[in-house]
């Protein structure tokens, strides 16, 4: 196969089909079923997924937890507003944090910006790093604890961009999976959201096991590609853990020819990150700027859950590596003709 280039992976997607709400229930959303075997394409609902599994198959999840990484806040003396988007903690004793500001040419080194209706949070510029990244230092007394729950007080839910509307307070539980743990992302696993707690519970009394990997979300994974040649593409590092009980319950399922499904992209690129020489999963503890686009081997994961993905992006490459082009482009526009709902809070898909 030859080398794909970025504009393989353009369409146009009606402006109308990019979700601004969930669906109602959780578990209820549209799931399209894609054989890659056989080219056949399904239209089901997304609890209907257990129909596809049996007792021994293991699901892969990410337990990454979203965390209220948008803030508001004031420049000191012009008083204008500044939007602060929180990407990682640089270093928890001084309180250094990767931010992204907005409007970005007002805010130089050395500028202060103030939170909370009381400016109860004061904030520094000490560091340029992209047009828009900045490096801020809190300045806060009181336990780190107090910090991080000041933090949350005054952050909202990051929804995307692209959801045009205000966030409301619904979202901080629906931009959440229900088996969110490890706190540390900016952007939900979209796939997992898919999953109700009663969804769950029908998995494992039908005996599929469950692996968790933490992938901490960053906005690396949005990161727009701006080279033709994908293989000039550099993706941003983000955290990955994968347990030596999570390795172990994948390595089982792997050994007795069972299936082995990857929920979402995020945790497609964890498991694919930590592959040992005789394709099993490995534990792992750093980090990973992995970038899965054709032709691609995969080593772990069988199947995939994954949401409906935007133009030219770095997940809807993987999805292509993973379910073959043409059969991809065949079901996007399929999704299209059916209305699917795209993005974080739109539709499913089961590849398998």
């Amino acid at each position: 196969m030859s080398k794909m280039k970025l504009s393989e992976f353009s369409f146009d997607l009606p402006e109308e089909l990019i979700a601004e709400y969930p669906s109602e229930n959780r578990d209820e959303a549209r799931l399209m079923v894609i054989h890659r075997s056989t080219g056949k394409i399904e239209h089901k609902l997304f609890k209907d997924v257990l129909s596809y599994f049996d007792e021994g198959d293991v699901m892969i999840r990410n337990n990454t937890r979203v965390f209220p990484a948008r803030m508001y806040g004031n420049k000191e003396k012009t008083g204008a507003k500044i939007e602060v988007f929180l990407l990682r903690e640089l270093n928890r004793e001084s309180l250094l944090w990767d931010v992204l500001v907005d409007p970005a040419r007002k805010i130089r080194i050395g500028n202060k910006l103030y939170f909370g209706e009381d400016d109860s949070l004061v904030a520094e510029v000490i560091d340029n790093t992209t047009s828009r990244g900045r490096t801020l230092r809190f300045l806060f007394d009181g336990p780190y604890e107090d910090f991080k729950a000041k933090i949350t007080e005054l952050g909202e839910t990051p929804l995307p961009k692209y959801i045009k509307r205000e966030v409301e307070a619904t979202d901080e539980e629906r931009y959440q999976t229900i088996f969110a743990k490890e706190e540390g992302a900016v952007a939900a696993p979209t796939a997992g959201l898919h999953f109700s707690r009663e969804l769950l519970k029908r998995l494992e009394l039908k005996g599929i096991n469950f692996a968790e990997v933490t992938l901490h979300v960053g906005l690396g994974t949005f990161r727009s590609v701006e080279v033709e040649d994908l293989t000039k593409h550099k993706m941003d590092s983000e955290q990955v853990i994968i347990s030596d009980r999570a390795a172990e319950i994948v390595n089982e399922a792997k050994r007795n020819k069972k299936r082995v499904c990857a929920i979402g992209t995020t945790s497609m690129r964890s498991i694919e990150t930590s592959v040992s020489t005789d394709g099993m999963l490995k534990p792992f503890d750093g980090w990973t700027n992995k970038f899965i686009f054709p032709p691609y081997e995969f080593s772990i994961a069988d199947s995939l859950i994954t949401n409906f993905h935007t133009p030219l992006s770095t997940l809807l490459m993987m999805i292509s590596a993973f379910c073959g082009h043409d059969l991809m482009i065949q079901a996007y526009q399929e999704a299209i003709k059916e209305k699917y709902r795209f993005y974080s809070y739109g539709d499913a898909m089961l590849i398998i």
